[in-house]
């Protein structure tokens, strides 16, 4: 399986700054997302370290292990180096008086051929659009995701909740966070949408699988997942990793080609 890549982020047109980091790296089919929170530019300090740290370690680590890794081994790395992310980042925040209380959430990805581990750490999300369906893959740690579960509410209700960006799960707020990860099967031609709730919360999921389903450029495909947020409000800043999966050229196949033998 062939993966292509691509990550794009913007301030939204209600802030400044942007607090959002969006990271890839190719070679090792890891892609990583924050969405920070704190005051001044703390949350942009929060998720820069978090997508910075997480993406040189793990991918190191990918590096090192190689093709022979088990899933249950690159899970175990994912799981280390947000701990370790988590501890750097809650460190900074309780050691510099301008960082208190700063932290982040997270959505990550490494893809493996035909495999791919999701995890996530409050509210940004994964979607995954497969024959012109799209599903959310991840499930929002959130005071609104625990109430829509209990029952207390319906999803149309929670459209309109003025307790949507109340996390329950966080990066570096506490000395320790738990990673919820999930393994996927990839089909070819599926296409992965990694994005932060500016997106989300301004975009419905119906025309998200509009864009994704005209668009077959994935540079294209982002630019007008974000214009849509913005033409909808672009309250918060907004960013999206989209990754799409393709079949592997065959070597032997083409070799043979190449040698005039088919």
């Amino acid at each position: 399986m062939n993966y292509n890549f691509c990550a794009k982020s913007d301030p939204g047109r209600a802030r400044q700054n942007n607090e959002d980091s969006v990271v890839f790296d190719e070679s090792t089919g890891t892609v990583v997302l924050a969405d920070g929170m704190g005051g001044y530019n703390a949350g942009e300090i929060a998720s820069g370290m978090a997508t910075a740290f997480i993406k040189s370690e793990l991918s190191r680590w990918l590096s090192e292990a190689g093709d022979g890794a088990q899933l249950k081994e690159v899970r175990r790395a994912m799981e280390i180096c947000v701990d370790n992310a988590n501890l750097s980042i809650f460190n900074s925040a309780n050691s510099n008086a301008q960082y208190a209380g700063m932290g982040t959430t997270l959505v990550m990805g490494v893809f493996r051929d035909e495999k791919l581990l999701v995890g996530h750490i409050g509210d940004s999300r994964c979607y995954r659009f497969r024959s012109g369906v799209l599903e959310q893959i991840t499930k929002d740690h959130s005071l609104l995701q625990e109430q829509i579960d209990a029952g207390l509410i319906t999803l149309e209700q929670a459209a309109t909740s003025s307790i949507k960006n109340l996390v329950t799960r966080a990066l570096g707020v506490e000395d320790v966070v738990m990673l919820e990860v999930n393994e996927h099967l990839v089909e070819v031609g599926d296409v992965y949408l990694l994005c932060s709730d500016g997106l989300s919360d301004m975009v419905d999921d119906a025309e998200i699988a509009k864009i994704v389903a005209e668009n077959a450029d994935l540079t294209e495909m982002a630019q007008r997942l974000i214009e849509a947020a913005n033409a909808n409000g672009g309250r918060d800043n907004i960013s999206v990793i989209l990754a799409l999966a393709s079949g592997a050229t065959e070597k032997r196949g083409l070799i043979a080609r190449l040698l005039g033998k088919v």
